[in-house]
């Protein structure tokens, strides 16, 4: 069931899902993608992942190795509910902080009400505001982070210029996104996974398939390993890499600002 999927140059800015919309039409539907699914999105990425995003957050703190330092700032993208921006603070020994940052209001209030209860809210900012405009000084952060979340921006060369502008020099950018699987065979059960069962269990779960329906399709679409890491590169940054996991249904993209 696959889809062609855009490439470097681009084509997720009119992309909602397997539809194409009108250029400027796209983030509102994502917004209310996210209204429907916040008080359960922890829920949504278990299914989606079968519980493997837990392993695959893990394995991108341990990459980011954050300092144990107050000074050390974080600016986590796409994050409402926190679930990045909390094992980041968690493996610096609760020093860094990190801005939450999410266009979506009620992924925020997630976030805020689960950092409250960890008791981690001195540590963090929640911020309601577009990736592709972001409202900080340049040079402002020493990490970028997005989970889960780069895809669903409607203009992606556009947030990647703000990552690296708001970067301070030495910052490093990482993304964690879903992308094009590789093993023969396996891709076969992943589409029937992807296509039939999960938007059934997010019926089951939050009354509404439509937003599984889009999020699903939106993996399909969105540029595979080597396009995203040319459209890293022409944002500026330098030593881009990228990890495959479990044969890359996921892939963690790295760069830096040197």
């Amino acid at each position: 069931m696959a889809e062609n999927r855009v490439t470097a140059d681009g084509g997720m800015e009119t992309s909602y899902g397997f539809r194409s919309v009108a250029e400027g039409e796209k983030q509102g539907l994502v917004n209310e993608v996210f209204h429907k699914v916040a008080k359960r999105y922890d829920i949504m990425n278990d299914v989606m992942s079968a519980g493997m995003h837990r392993v695959w957050k893990n394995a991108m703190v341990a990459a980011l190795n954050p300092r144990k330092d107050p000074s050390y700032k974080v600016l986590d993208v796409a994050g409402g509910t926190g679930d990045i921006a909390f094992r980041i603070v968690e493996a610096s020994n609760r020093l860094a902080h990190a801005t939450v940052l999410d266009i979506n209001g009620s992924m925020l209030e997630v976030g805020a009400e689960r950092a409250a209860s960890r008791k981690l809210s001195d540590n963090l900012t929640f911020v309601e505001a577009n990736a592709e405009e972001l409202p900080f000084e340049n040079n402002s952060f020493d990490a970028y982070t997005i989970a889960l979340g780069i895809r669903n921006v409607p203009h992606i060369d556009v947030a990647l210029s703000e990552a690296y502008r708001v970067l301070k020099r030495g910052g490093r950018l990482l993304v964690l996104e879903f992308t094009e699987f590789e093993i023969p065979l396996l891709d076969r059960i992943y589409d029937e996974w992807s296509f039939k069962a999960i938007p059934r269990f997010g019926k089951m779960i939050t009354g509404d398939a439509e937003p599984y329906q889009y999020l699903v399709e939106s993996i399909r679409k969105f540029p595979n390993q080597e396009d995203f890491a040319k459209m890293i590169r022409t944002a500026g940054f330098s030593r881009v890499t990228y990890t495959n996991y479990m044969g890359g249904i996921t892939a963690l993209h790295s760069g830096w600002k040197l």
